[in-house]
């Protein structure tokens, strides 16, 4: 591996009161492709906030060799949506809008001042140095392959959500810096555009800090650093060796608390023992003894009192492959996670829910897919699979709602019986739960349904969902990422679906839910249509493939 590029070190980040980051301490080389994951909440867009400098108010050092630049991903695009793609990228590139301003304002100011000549001067050779002149081009190329042709000169604005990410990640491409920080990046990725990102993640040269919790990015990565309880670990490799070191640590770690959790009983047994033995002596050097052993026992049990009780999770598979001791122990200790409500009677009856018969839709004059086919009965699965714009949503939109007014069938049709309970779960919450709190959302979601819903239902969902007390009166819309997909979550299962449709449901969950998802899906009862990019969620689920458009 190269040499060290940055050397991280945090021993304080708060919110309030709450301790968000109490010791993360890492380092990353030169070149080292390096996945953060972590639980939904522990602290990673924060890391990366302080990484990039945004954020100060930390205690601890972040330091980078001298000369390097850091590039970063950026979240929302407040204040520059009326940039165009190609600005917004090139702005992003270290030396680019310093040369280009002088290479462009000076010659009408410098007249004859030498300091300014040499400047401009420098500056034109600079520029063609770095290969300012033909970068324009090479980013038209590269906007193409992430199937964004025609967007370079159009405003940032008129992109969507989505669009948005893979500009930023065109941007991460071209920045030339030492240390890429992106925050998932696949997120809004069809299956070909991640593999390009998976490829130039593989080849380019630089440093790169990716948080992600996908796991076919994950499984390139060199190192994996898991943000866990204040601190962080890291694991050499990538998921899979994540995986199996993570199972050997978790046990360890599991088998010492237990021997923290046996010796405070003893120790508070002794306690007593020394309490009584006290009390019941009559010699003064004895009772002495006896005190002192009992305030050293009291000492060391408020010591270990403080010793905070690890978050311990081993992913599904390895559990089975743990001895009978261990898991049990694990069966005893681990980590939260949400408790997803479904139904899985084994009394399927295996009638058709969907039928999609030679099916062709499109806008205008032009069907954008034809030759669609759809047989989907209770306890079976099928995968859309196409291109980002293929028309998988238009697919999905029609066959729940019927076409929409500007949306024409140009052939075959498309059955769901009427009496089918559907649940959707949808990448966007609907515009109007936003700015209800938590609570008042859930009971609205169930009402708008005509669905029973009674306080003592709220909070044990916001339990089964992992909600906190405090997340329960904020506004939906400043819940983070994860806590969303959770709330989707809920809404998607209100009414006991019998057929569930998923769009990209993995996007935003954490590895542990992620896994509880999987689980809940595979026992689940009723049928179900999905779309995902996720290689091992698709594998988990399997299920009959429809291709949508070209592959």
């Amino acid at each position: 591996m190269g040499r060290m590029i940055a050397d991280i070190h945090i021993t304080e980040k708060s919110f309030g009161d709450k301790s968000l980051i109490r010791n993360v301490k890492f380092s990353v080389d030169d070149g080292e492709k390096v996945g953060v994951v972590g639980r939904n909440g522990v602290g990673k867009s924060t890391l990366f906030g302080i990484l990039t400098g945004k954020d100060n108010d930390f205690t601890g050092d972040v330091i980078y060799r001298r000369g390097v630049t850091v590039a970063s991903t950026a979240q929302e695009h407040h204040g520059v949506g009326d940039s165009s793609v190609m600005s917004y990228v090139l702005g992003g590139l270290p030396e680019y809008s310093q040369l280009k301003e002088i290479i462009d304002t000076y010659p009408e100011k410098m007249g004859d001042n030498m300091r300014l000549i040499d400047a401009y001067t420098e500056a034109l050779a600079r520029f063609d140095d770095k290969g300012f002149y033909q970068i324009e081009e090479k980013i038209e190329r590269e906007l193409e392959a992430f199937q964004l042709d025609g967007v370079a000169y159009r405003p940032l604005s008129s992109l969507s959500g989505g669009q948005k990410r893979l500009i930023e990640i065109v941007k991460i491409m071209h920045s030339d810096a030492h240390l890429a920080l992106i925050d998932e990046p696949t997120n809004h990725m069809d299956y070909v555009a991640k593999q390009q990102f998976i490829d130039w993640m593989k080849s380019a040269r630089e440093a790169m800090l990716v948080i992600t919790h996908d796991r076919d990015v994950l499984k390139e990565v060199d190192r994996i650093i898991e943000l866990k309880d204040g601190e962080c670990v890291s694991y050499k490799g990538n998921y899979d060796a994540y995986l199996r070191q993570n199972t050997q640590q978790t046990a360890t770690g599991m088998n010492d608390y237990e021997h923290i959790e046996k010796r405070m009983v003893n120790l508070k047994q002794k306690i007593l023992d020394y309490q009584r033995l006290k009390e019941k002596s009559r010699n003064p050097g004895t009772i002495q003894k006896f005190k002192r052993l009992e305030t050293e026992s009291r000492e060391e049990l408020a010591e270990l009192e403080q010793v905070e009780r690890p978050s311990f999770w081993i992913d599904r598979d390895s559990v089975e492959s743990l001895d009978y001791k261990t898991a049990a122990r694990y069966g005893k200790f681990k980590a939260k996670n949400i408790r997803i409500g479904l139904k899985d009677d084994q009394s399927r009856s295996s009638h058709v829910l969907v039928r999609v018969a030679d099916l062709a839709l499109g806008y205008g004059s032009e069907p954008l897919f034809e030759g669609i086919n759809i047989d989907l009965r209770e306890g079976e699965s099928v995968e859309i699979r196409g291109r980002n714009g293929a028309g998988k949503t238009t697919l999905i939109r029609t066959l729940l709602n019927g076409p929409a007014s500007q949306v024409k069938v140009f052939a075959g049709e498309m059955i769901i019986d009427s009496r089918t309970r559907i649940g959707v779960y949808e990448q966007e919450i609907s515009e109007h739960l936003l700015g209800d709190a938590l609570e008042a959302a859930i009971e609205k979601l169930y009402l708008d349904r005509g669905l029973a819903i009674s306080d003592t239902k709220i909070r044990q969902l916001c339990a089964d969902y992992l909600f906190t007390n405090a997340d329960r009166s904020t506004p939906i819309a400043r819940l983070s990422g994860g806590q969303k997909s959770r709330f989707q979550l809920i809404a998607m299962l209100a009414n006991d679906p019998q057929l569930l449709i998923l769009d990209e449901p993995t996007n935003h969950l954490d590895l542990p839910s992620i896994e509880e998802l999987e689980s809940a899906l595979q026992k689940y009862s009723g049928a179900i249509l999905y779309v995902s990019h996720d290689n091992y969620f698709r594998e988990k689920l399997g299920g009959e493939v429809v291709q949508v458009g070209q592959k």
